[in-house]
């Protein structure tokens, strides 16, 4: 294939999955009326006054897949990705109607992560080895590759999950996330991963108009996991198969901010006492809005850091001691931004604490929420 028809292919497959998933999200959105998968302000916590449609990720799925039907070459790896990614979005179409418990979908997303593993053979064999005194440059995981591949798709595709929390966060973070891949899959060669990653960057633009504050739809948990799966699955195929130093640090990179945000939200709830699946304002998107910052500009900071980090990923794949500088200046940047948030939001709800001491009205920051606190 040309390099104009790789390029050809590469807009064409953008420019489908986006114009589908556009026009089938009102079709979505009156589905989901109609199967009452809608999102009911019952309480102060959340931060839309009526009641709002979720389950729009099935539109994002059903233009991805239309995508991929008409400019993807299958082979068995492909088919049993999307497979799994077939029973994740069905979990999440039910999980959006009737609230399903967390240990079932925890069970059906490891059997959704096991097929392409099993039956795929997509395996995160080897990567570089980090020990200085070693001869050996790789790392081969060997039985354990299997566990550890399904602890990456599974622990992906619920980091997406918890940073669904603002209007239009996780769609623009995995928008962000499947153009750097697009971008790594054409510096490799790799057309698959090339193709899939532009079809998911065109489903989830398609669908961001709908998802925008202040959102008409939410993709639901339809939307979030399904992004988190292809994310965590695409990742595997295209850069840890690269036996270098791109096979460990580009894939978490690109999704340094959920990993970050899921890693954070975890290790805070074991600290306290609590169960790390316990629901908390804890979250990046929650201590901005502490912070001051509405809803938009929050987003906007978390859309700048996963650029800021999608950019260091493909500097990285692209190599070069001037490009590897700016990849390190960027990380830096990234990592103090996040330590600023963290240390400041803590500095300000204690002084909030201490202010309202005694008073019986709920601080202004617990009225603002988001529409997936119930999701963590």
């Amino acid at each position: 294939m040309s390099e104009y028809q790789v390029i050809g292919t590469i807009i064409a497959a953008f420019a489908v999955a986006g114009v589908l998933a556009y026009i089938l999200t009102p079709f979505v959105k009156r589905f989901a009326h109609k199967v009452g998968a809608i999102d009911v302000p019952k309480d102060n916590r959340r931060m839309h006054k009526v009641p709002i449609p979720r389950m729009g990720g099935l539109a994002i799925f059903i233009a991805f897949l239309c995508a991929m039907l008409i400019f993807a070459d299958f082979d068995e790896q492909l088919l049993s990705i999307l497979l799994g990614a077939t029973i994740i979005v069905v979990l999440g179409i039910f999980d959006d109607i009737m609230a399903l418990g967390a240990k079932l979908k925890f069970v059906v997303q490891i059997v959704a992560a096991a097929i392409p593993v099993c039956a795929g053979g997509l395996k995160i064999a080897m990567f570089t080895n980090l020990n200085p005194f070693s001869e050996n440059p790789y790392f081969n995981l060997g039985i354990f590759a299997i566990p550890v591949t399904i602890i990456w798709i599974v622990g992906i595709t619920n980091a997406v999950n918890l940073i669904d929390g603002l209007d239009g966060l996780a769609v623009g973070v995995s928008s962000i996330a499947a153009l750097t891949m697009l971008a790594v899959g054409l510096l490799t060669n790799d057309m698959a991963v090339a193709v899939a990653m532009a079809a998911l960057t065109g489903a989830c633009i398609g669908f961001m108009p709908y998802n925008i504050n202040p959102a008409k739809i939410f993709m639901g948990d339809t939307g979030s996991t399904f992004l988190g799966y292809m994310l965590a699955t695409m990742s595997i195929q295209g850069m840890f198969k690269f036996y270098a130093v791109i096979s460990f640090a580009v894939p978490f990179l690109i999704l340094g901010l959920p990993i970050f945000d899921t890693a954070f939200a975890i290790t805070r709830r074991v600290l306290s006492g609590r169960s790390p699946m316990s629901p908390d304002r804890g979250h990046v998107h929650h201590r901005l809005m502490d912070m001051g910052f509405n809803q938009k500009q929050s987003v906007a900071i978390l859309y700048a850091i996963s650029g800021t980090l999608g950019l260091a990923a493909v500097v990285l794949t692209s190599r070069g001691e001037v490009k590897a500088m700016v990849l390190v200046l960027a990380v830096i940047i990234a990592i103090a931004v996040g330590a600023k948030i963290v240390l400041s939001v803590d500095k300000h709800l204690n002084a909030e604490h201490h202010n309202t001491a005694g008073q019986p009205n709920l601080p202004e920051s617990e009225e603002k929420d988001t529409e997936s606190d119930e999701k963590d």
